[in-house]
């Protein structure tokens, strides 16, 4: 049976809380327990069309926590830096993935310890754009305890860099062939439609509630084969 993971991208003070209050709901009434990537310091002007939610650091976040909602580091400012596409080359835009190791380190620590000073203790990292580099994964290692990444194509979990990869696949729910599949929401811009499909397949699928453990499973030429089929397409 398929493992489902449904993971929400930039929670941050700066959001759609109309977008978000409607998705906790659909997630919480069908005991869906995502995994939300935290922004610590988000300076997209992407954001700045949303209200600010005075409450987020202090009683959003601590709910999220209350309810078994695993919160993620994601990424440091949200701002794109470079157009690399770094090991994970889905996009050609990165805020990581091109810099220098020492300023990724900065940016993972600072990042960490922002988290830190609002209750979160992250475990899992993933990065806008999803693209990052192998200097990301060794200021993950030298900055923060985080060992688990959610990013790349696989059939499962796997080992690589010292690190546990949880694949992640698709930006909206559908059966997919493979063990574990990870479905990536951004609420901010999700439309009516994608409310109402995700609600049709959450009455049908079973979700994996997180933390997700470390794996030691290396790559499998089926994970080889499916990462080459999803990059020749980006």
């Amino acid at each position: 049976m398929t493992r489902y993971i449904m993971r929400l991208d930039d929670a941050c003070p700066k959001r759609n809380m109309a977008k978000w209050d409607r998705m906790e709901a659909l997630l919480e009434k069908y005991g869906v327990k995502p995994l939300v990537g935290v922004i610590p310091d988000c300076k997209d002007p992407d954001m700045d069309c949303f209200t600010e939610d005075a409450d987020f650091w202090t009683k959003r976040i601590a709910s999220w926590q209350k309810k078994g909602w695993q919160l993620a580091l994601h990424g440091y400012n949200h701002i794109f830096k470079t157009n690399c596409g770094g090991i994970n080359p889905v996009n050609h835009r990165s805020e990581f993935a091109g810099l220098p190791y020492e300023e990724q380190k900065r940016m993972i620590a600072d990042g960490v310890a922002i988290l830190r000073s609002h209750g979160i203790n992250p475990k899992v990292f993933f990065a806008p754009a999803h693209t990052f580099d192998e200097n990301t994964i060794k200021a993950l290692q030298d900055a923060s305890d985080i060992r688990i990444i959610s990013d790349t194509p696989a059939n499962k979990p796997f080992s690589k860099y010292g690190m546990t990869f949880v694949p992640q696949q698709s930006g909206r729910v559908r059966k997919l062939p493979f063990n574990t599949v990870t479905f990536c929401y951004h609420p901010n811009t999700m439309n009516e439609s994608s409310f109402v499909n995700l609600e049709k397949f959450l009455q049908q699928n079973r979700f994996e509630i997180f933390p997700i453990e470390e794996s030691t499973r290396k790559l499998s030429l089926v994970d080889k084969f499916l990462m080459g089929m999803y990059y020749a397409r980006h």
